[in-house]
């Protein structure tokens, strides 16, 4: 009789729940500082010259926030890992920060350089700093930090055997995390800009446009990113659709797409419906503070965006091992009359790239390039063709 197939559990929630607030501080420190560099703050300084030490200080004091609350997260994570048990070995952990090893200098850059970031950025809390020429330069040292920090987490530990792969590899994880970030945090910061106080009631209409359409133009390079990434990794770990749901990694890969297509749809309705609106109310001369406009639909889509995006981030920790191992353990479980521990289940080579996996890889990144900017330009031109029903439109409430 053949053995029962191996189960393959999702693991503890509190190694996910911990996972999770690393990676929600480390990415929203990046996608803060990023929004504040190439989005709202290039806005500001040509619509609202005035709103810009506001708006610099209220992302540049959030992210900070967020790099001293990185530190201990990855330290509780990294304590966790080093201890024996379920528990948390602190003082193990703190010795293996830069002891030497590739993997103690990696921790020790996961620890230290969102510390770096936060002090960076602290001189931005005082507004004549954050309208001064120290802005960019301050940015842009604190986006180097915190992009290394969160690139630390999939850096390898070892020096490959197989260079170009390991190196294609880590590339992937990159864009996955860096776009992530920048969208994630960057919908994050927008929430804390709509709330009141951050822009001038007199440059709200400009800058909101400007700022919008910007970080548009980020988002959508993110998407990108995300999704070619996303397609080498389904590559990776997954051999075809029927085991999305044969596969325990499959099902929970299954829920993550689905979030995601719902961010994609949240971001679509954005991109395609309200910010042309925006823009074209702005244009026909609508005289209705854009706070009416705003501040009454895109805050609230943003927020279910950003929810979403904690969602995803929770579910992607859940993610172990690789669907194709666990079907092929599963098959090797069924095929033998005894049952075969955990630890000595064989395990499938890695994925060799042949000449067809280059061309349908090359194929893919043209599609999506060209699909996303077609995108954008197509929004550009929703916005200014100023269609006659915005203008018919019922008044919105005051």
């Amino acid at each position: 009789m053949a053995a029962a197939a191996p189960s393959t559990p999702l693991g503890p929630f509190v190694d996910s729940a911990v996972t999770w607030t690393t990676w929600v501080t480390l990415m929203g420190l990046v996608g803060l500082i990023a929004l504040a560099l190439v989005s709202a703050g290039p806005a500001a300084v040509r619509t609202a010259p005035s709103a810009l030490p506001v708006v610099t200080t209220r992302l540049a004091v959030a992210a900070a926030v967020l790099g001293l609350l990185a530190v201990p997260a990855v330290l509780t994570d990294l304590a966790h890992g080093a201890s024996d048990s379920d528990g948390y070995d602190y003082s193990a952990a703190w010795a293996s920060l830069f002891d030497g090893s590739n993997a103690g200098r990696l921790s020790g850059l996961e620890v230290t350089l969102p510390l770096v970031a936060a002090v960076l950025l602290a001189p931005l809390a005082v507004r004549s700093v954050a309208a001064g020429r120290a802005r960019k330069w301050l940015l842009g040292a604190g986006l180097a930090a915190s992009s290394v920090a969160l690139g630390a987490t999939k850096f390898p530990t070892k020096a490959p055997a197989n260079w170009g792969r390991t190196s294609f590899d880590t590339l992937m994880w990159m864009l996955h995390l860096l776009g992530g970030g920048v969208w994630f945090g960057g919908l994050a910061g927008l929430l804390l800009l709509a709330a009141p106080g951050a822009v001038p009631g007199a440059e709200r209409r400009a800058f909101w446009s400007a700022a919008i359409r910007r970080f548009s133009l980020a988002a959508m390079s993110c998407v990108a990113a995300i999704t070619l990434s996303g397609l080498f990794l389904y590559w990776e770990h997954v051999d075809g659709p029927t085991q999305l749901f044969t596969t325990m990694y499959g099902r929970v890969l299954g829920v993550k797409i689905l979030i995601f297509g719902g961010l994609l749809l949240l971001g679509t309705f954005n991109q395609f419906w309200l910010h042309p609106r925006i823009d074209a109310l702005r244009d026909e001369g609508d005289q209705r503070p854009l706070v009416t406009v705003l501040l009454r639909r895109f805050p609230l889509v943003v927020a279910v965006e950003v929810v979403l995006a904690l969602a995803l981030l929770f579910v992607a920790p859940f993610l172990h091992g690789s669907a194709r191992n666990q079907a092929f353990q599963a098959q090797a479980a069924e095929q033998s009359a005894t049952p075969i521990p955990a630890k000595k289940l064989p395990k499938l080579a890695a994925k060799q790239a042949e000449a067809s996996t280059w061309i349908w890889g090359t194929a893919e990144t043209v599609a999506v390039v060209v699909l996303m900017g077609a995108g954008y330009r197509l929004s550009g031109r929703l916005a200014r063709r100023r269609p006659a029903a915005v203008t018919t439109a019922a008044p919105l409430p005051a």
